[in-house]
């Protein structure tokens, strides 16, 4: 690929049928604000693979360039089978691109585009194939920070028992737990505003337990068809993720046990020492919650601590442009 040739802020027709390294690329399949993804023939192993091309901009930034090259190596070494593998990632002519395994279906985005709301048992299959990626991922140090239904491949399962087999991808865009590998600027966050958690939009050190947050407005929104905050503006949004109540599961969606309430708040939690400490576990009690079996309260930490001294009080009133467009079913 030239140094002039197009660039993935450029027409999608631009690339299609050029080489970038050792993919040709054939058409493109998904758009974002920091890449454009294709699908591609890898010319070496005659297979079709998902080529992600980042933003240009990208490339040129030394820091990100760094993060991107270590967490992509990361993503690459974890084997698991919900999580889309990586088997390329690297630079070419200023250009920054990962080459993932193509998975054939749909996005959650557009599956709940299409189909709206889901049922609680399909929502929960889902969900728990999720969270098991997800903490497979923790495991290994990686915290994905940006949990959302576009980043959720589902594709056709194995059999009836199975009717989904779903992929959690771009682990090649995460941060390591804790921010604190040098890699990125203080203050800066990665994430979906709809999805972003707490600690993320204050600037605070992340772990596992930022995702756990971020999945749990997926299933929200997997279970009413919309995430739990909805405002007009980005600073209205922000102001909720980080101060207003979550809603109740069971205002936007009837036929539910009460109990699932009290999962959707534990997960959902402002501070993270009070949100489950594992996807699974979120998984697990919501599923306990749908059958009507009791489930782990909300109102101690997850670690059965007290608060810490200096915990912050009650969230403030909001002001009023912070206030929800969006109530009740």
């Amino acid at each position: 690929m030239a140094p002039d040739s197009p660039l993935p802020g450029g027409r999608p027709s631009e690339l299609v049928g050029r080489q970038v390294a050792d993919y040709l690329v054939e058409r493109e399949i998904g758009r974002g604000g920091m890449a454009v993804v294709y699908r591609a023939r890898d010319l070496r192993l005659d297979r079709t693979v998902a080529l992600k091309l980042l933003a240009p901009e990208l490339a040129r930034n030394d820091t990100f360039r760094k993060r991107f090259t270590h967490e992509s190596r990361v993503a690459a070494s974890i084997d698991h089978p919900h999580i889309v593998p990586v088997f390329e990632a690297g630079e070419t002519e200023g250009l920054l691109y990962i080459a993932m395994r193509y998975v054939a279906g749909q996005d959650l985005r557009v599956l709940l585009d299409r189909r709206g709301p889901l049922p609680f048992a399909t929502a929960c299959r889902i969900a728990a194939q999720v969270a098991s990626a997800l903490d497979a991922a923790h495991a290994h140090d990686l915290v994905h920070r940006d949990v959302k239904p576009g980043n959720i491949l589902v594709a056709e399962g194995t059999d009836s028992d199975h009717p989904e087999h779903v992929y959690l991808t771009d682990f090649g865009l995460t941060k390591k737990s804790l921010s604190l590998t040098g890699f990125t600027t203080v203050g800066q966050f990665v994430g979906t505003l709809d999805y972003v958690a707490p600690e993320q939009i204050s600037g605070r050190p992340v772990d596992g337990r930022c995702d756990v947050y971020s999945m749990g407005c997926v299933v929200f929104e997997t279970l009413t068809g919309g995430p739990p905050f909805r405002r007009d503006d980005d600073m209205a949004l922000l102001w909720a993720h980080q101060y207003d109540p979550a809603p109740a599961l069971t205002g936007q969606r009837s036929g539910l046990p009460a109990a699932v309430d009290a999962v959707m708040a534990r997960a959902l939690a402002k501070t993270p020492g009070e949100r489950f400490d594992s996807c699974g576990r979120f998984v697990a009690a919501l599923r306990e919650a749908g059958s009507g079996r009791p489930v782990v309260r909300t109102a101690t930490r997850v670690d059965g601590a007290p608060p810490p001294p200096g915990a912050p009080g009650p969230p403030p009133d909001p002001p009023r442009w912070a206030q929800p467009v969006f109530r009740g079913p």
